[in-house]
């Protein structure tokens, strides 16, 4: 599949590469036209038959669209060559040439940014509860979900020999948790918003929430029947290459977003540890696909991601970038699959892009300067300068200059993909827009929020709105903490919330 994916990829037509159709459709036929004026001519200020048919015939045989033809072609596949050899998959020459015009790149956080294999840190029952009680029940309530994190857990019950139980009536609910029965009790887990919903949090539970979020960690809430068991704390280390990639993606000037459906606390601190400019939290599955189209808006983007929710994010963006480790879905939808599953060849693959854009143009550039300077002199418009052609080395020049455009493609394989020392930001339109955009925060005071279920409708409300990146809602403070990545009135925010029947006392 692998070699068919590359031979595929250097079969297909980058959009480049319609430059140089265009030209050639009308070259040929200029050219033709171009060696029978130059026959006329030669024959209308009285030279020899044989002599205008020369000049003529040294028209034909100089000019050389097979160099603009080879110009493209054979340098997307030496680049496809290049990225193969070293674990980069393009699909297309589309994605090949797209992928070097990226201006900001979506981070997907589990599996991509972190290791993607979480181990459980804290467990915080609730009183009169042990700790291998709650990880008991919270492993039978996690055993059939494919979530990294219930993984986590499940792993540490192995650890400490908890046998599984089988529960009854599982459901997945995609960004909030997990529903079950285990003996006729209802057990539930998953964020503080959702167990809201289910179960009262008493404010100190909250609190330590909260700090281990703070800390990178992502607090699980589990609650039986409508009574809270306690807290599991799940940390995700971060890739050892991480920094460095989005570091050498920030050096090329792109910008670097990191999405994740984790609370606020636990995104800013994972993003803080990776370096990435913008952190955008509380990203349901189904609301990733429309945070990538907010930022095409802002420039060209490429989505990095692993997992089954990323596919409609991938198939988004202008460039869909699929670790390789990830899930098939996710590979199908990408147009760049990174084998090795590191970051890293994130910056590669963009620095192979550029390198190969950049010799296509030095390919087009010496074809057409070889045209505009060997077709004249084929002409004889220098013979009265004492500069004449012989055909014979018109048709030597035109196989030179086939081999000098293949030659400065092949010199791509000498390129060191990995080597960012000369990297540099990449000059284009929407730049200066993209230097300008900032995210601020907007904290709104709201009143008549009573539950865990009016925070979801108040977010749910504000996060519908295309300038809200994210927004956290609490109801116990009465309080919501909108990141914005564009300009909006406050009565925007404000008409959005009172929507739902809330009151709006005032927005900072």
């Amino acid at each position: 599949q692998i070699i068919q994916m590359v031979s595929d990829a250097a079969a297909t037509k980058a959009p480049i590469a319609k430059i140089a159709d265009r030209v050639s459709g009308v070259f040929v036929p200029a050219v033709i036209g171009v060696a029978l004026a130059t026959t006329l001519v030669w024959l209308l200020l009285g030279q020899t038959v044989g002599f205008a048919l020369a000049r003529g015939i040294s028209v034909l045989v100089i000019s050389c669209p097979c160099a603009l033809g080879l110009a493209t072609p054979v340098a997307i596949m030496v680049g496809n060559g290049m990225g193969a050899k070293n674990g980069i998959l393009f699909k297309t020459a589309a994605s090949l040439e797209a992928a070097g015009r990226t201006e900001i790149v979506a981070l997907d956080k589990t599996g991509t940014i972190t290791q993607g294999e979480p181990k459980v840190t804290d467990i915080l029952p609730v009183q009169g509860l042990t700790e291998t009680e709650l990880l008991r029940l919270a492993r039978a309530l996690e055993q059939k979900s494919e979530h990294p994190l219930a993984k986590a857990i499940l792993q540490r019950a192995e650890e400490e020999q908890i046998p599984a139980e089988e529960v009854t009536d599982f459901q997945a609910l995609p960004g909030n948790g997990l529903t079950a029965r285990l003996n006729g009790a209802a057990l539930s887990g998953g964020n503080l918003s959702f167990i809201s919903t289910q179960a009262a949090v008493p404010q100190d539970l909250q609190s330590k929430a909260e700090a281990l979020a703070g800390q990178g960690k992502t607090p699980l809430f589990f609650s039986q029947n409508g009574a809270l068991l306690g807290v599991i704390a799940v940390a995700d280390v971060i890739k050892e290459d991480s920094p460095q990639a989005v570091k050498e993606l920030q050096n090329m000037g792109i910008r670097v977003v990191m999405l994740t459906g984790d609370n606020q606390r636990t995104a800013q601190a994972i993003g803080k540890q990776a370096g990435v400019d913008e952190v955008i939290a509380g990203v349901l599955p189904d609301g990733k696909e429309s945070v990538i189209r907010t930022l095409k808006e802002q420039g060209r983007v490429a989505m990095v991601g692993d997992g089954i929710n990323d596919a409609p994010a991938l198939t988004r963006a202008d460039t869909g970038v699929a670790i390789g480790a990830g899930a098939d879905v996710a590979i199908d939808a990408a147009d760049v699959v990174l084998m090795k599953s590191r970051l890293l060849d994130v910056p590669a693959a963009i620095r192979l892009s550029r390198a190969t854009l950049r010799n296509i143009h030095e390919n087009l550039f010496w074809a057409f300067f070889y045209n505009t300077i060997g077709i004249p002199l084929a002409a004889g418009l220098f013979i009265p300068f004492g500069l004449t052609l012989n055909p014979m080395f018109g048709a030597a020049a035109m196989s030179l200059s086939s081999f000098c455009v293949v030659s400065n493609a092949l010199r791509l394989n000498l390129f060191n993909l990995r080597d960012a020392r000369k990297d540099k930001p990449l000059k284009s339109k929407h730049s200066k827009h993209s230097e300008e955009v900032t995210t601020m925060e907007k904290t709104m005071k709201i009143e008549g929020m009573m539950c865990g279920h009016c925070e979801a409708r108040v977010k749910k409300a504000l996060e519908a709105l295309p300038e809200v990146s994210a927004a956290n809602v609490s109801h116990e403070s009465g309080t919501a903490v909108v990141t914005l990545s564009g300009a909006l009135a406050d009565e925007a925010l404000k008409k959005a919330v009172e929507d739902q029947d809330y009151k709006v006392l005032g927005i900072q």
